[in-house]
């Protein structure tokens, strides 16, 4: 027999609650209801709210300056990057044909490893039945 623990408890109860709401929400069983809990949505949603500010000082406003400017040369900085790749002017950019050719050069290496191991597994087979036979050879003599 099934013990019924207090999480068993806890998650039944938990996913009857959810189905509820979940059709009183949908207005599964009356639009009204479905009305009712837009409207208490947005009533909260506009009822609810924080605000929070810093006094302006000295000190916040050379730190409000200086993460503008550091901002702006990243953004400099990716767009002066974007353009070398563009151009070709940076010595890491890979152009497209070099990738294109390095894998094609693996994919090649990987062809001739699998023919080599086809061709090694056939010559093996070969050989274990020569032995095969040479041994059943010898035994019916």
């Amino acid at each position: 027999m099934l013990e019924f623990t207090t999480y068993h408890k806890l998650l039944r109860v938990s996913s009857l609650t959810f189905a509820v709401v979940l059709s009183f929400q949908s207005g599964l069983f009356s639009g009204v209801t479905a009305e009712l809990a837009q409207n208490t949505q947005q009533y909260l949603a506009s009822a609810v709210g924080i605000y929070a500010g810093v006094a302006p000082t000295d000190l916040n406003q050379i730190t409000a300056g200086l993460t503008e400017r550091e901002l702006a040369l990243a953004t400099r900085e990716d767009a002066i990057a974007a353009r070398e790749i563009d151009i070709g002017l940076q010595p890491g950019g890979i152009s497209q044909s070099t990738t294109t050719f390095m894998l094609a050069t693996v994919l090649f290496i990987l062809l001739v490893l699998i023919l080599l191991n086809y061709a090694l597994d056939y010559i093996r087979a070969r050989e274990r039945a020569q032995q095969a036979q040479e041994n059943t050879a010898a035994v019916s003599l």
